[in-house]
């Protein structure tokens, strides 16, 4: 019987190895904080649909103990947007980060976009936008407040977010007062990274005439929403000056901005310590939580 027991774990063991090795690590990040125990924070609505494509779809998650319908006061909307280069990813496998803000406080809306090489540079943006217009007029619906809109990514996901935040264009097309948002977090973000090197961002963005119309730092402005921008000193996909030149160009034009540099965190860590399972890395979900609740 030791030996059938001992047996059926080895094979566990084995297959937990496989499939840390060959999910996708934004899967698996979603799937141990789900292990870590019940959260917070779930689902209230799922496949949102803001235009015809199967990937213009999104998702709603709020604090367990909100119900709109008893007459709370509308907690502040925050739109997630994931990474992977602008060529992967799927709002499923971030329930993680959906989730860890849900549970501080925020009705979340978690999109999914449309990915090159599909399409290219600015219809990733133009689908960013028109999701926010959607959450925004769903807002009420879920408890939101739509006039208090708080913006939020990661790498290619953090890049979204401040295009969105800093060139106006995209938001006043889809329909959204710039002044419904109030604030942004970015997590290892590019916002300064032309000349373009990596293939990823050549096949996003390697057509555009002339490239800096690519770059969030191109757009710094002093009435762009308040910015808390993170990075890891250990990033070697996006290297930490592309926050400190971020920040620095906000500063320049007297806009608000904020740098948090986590020492020897590496590029995915910062979006790692957001789930449960990682928080222990650095206090990124509390920093960010607390500079969200100071906006006015």
């Amino acid at each position: 019987m030791i030996k059938i027991i001992a047996g059926i774990g080895l094979i566990g063991l084995i297959a937990l190895g496989l499939w840390l090795r060959f999910a996708r690590r934004p899967q698996r990040l979603d799937h141990l904080d789900r292990l870590w125990g019940s959260s917070a924070g779930r689902r209230i609505a799922a496949d949102i649909a803001y235009g015809d494509h199967r990937r213009q779809r999104l998702d709603f998650y709020a604090p367990k103990a909100v119900d709109a319908a008893q007459g709370e006061a509308p907690k502040p909307l925050l739109i997630f947007f994931y990474g992977g280069s602008w060529n992967s990813g799927d709002k499923c496998d971030y329930a993680f980060a959906a989730k860890a803000y849900a549970e501080r406080g925020f009705i979340v809306a978690l999109p999914d976009y449309r990915l090159v090489p599909e399409i290219r540079f600015p219809v990733f943006l133009e689908d960013a936008a028109t999701a926010v217009a959607k959450a925004r007029a769903e807002a009420q619906k879920y408890g939101a407040d739509p006039d208090h809109i708080l913006l939020a990514g990661h790498s290619a996901g953090a890049h979204i977010a401040l295009m969105l935040a800093l060139d106006p264009q995209w938001l006043e097309r889809a329909g959204v007062p710039a002044e419904a948002i109030k604030g942004v977090v970015a997590l290892s973000a590019p916002a300064d990274f032309h000349p373009f090197t990596m293939p990823a961002a050549i096949a996003a963005m390697g057509h555009v005439e002339p490239p800096d119309l690519t770059q969030p730092v191109r757009f710094a402005r002093a009435a762009a929403p308040p910015l808390w921008v993170a990075t890891g000193t250990n990033d070697t996909l996006v290297h930490a000056r592309n926050s400190r030149a971020m920040v620095a160009a906000q500063q320049a034009v007297g806009g608000t901005a904020t740098l948090r540099e986590y020492e020897r965190l590496n590029h995915v860590e910062p979006l790692m310590a957001i789930a449960r399972t990682f928080r222990n890395k650095a206090p990124v979900l509390d920093e960010s939580v607390a500079f969200l609740k100071g906006l006015a």
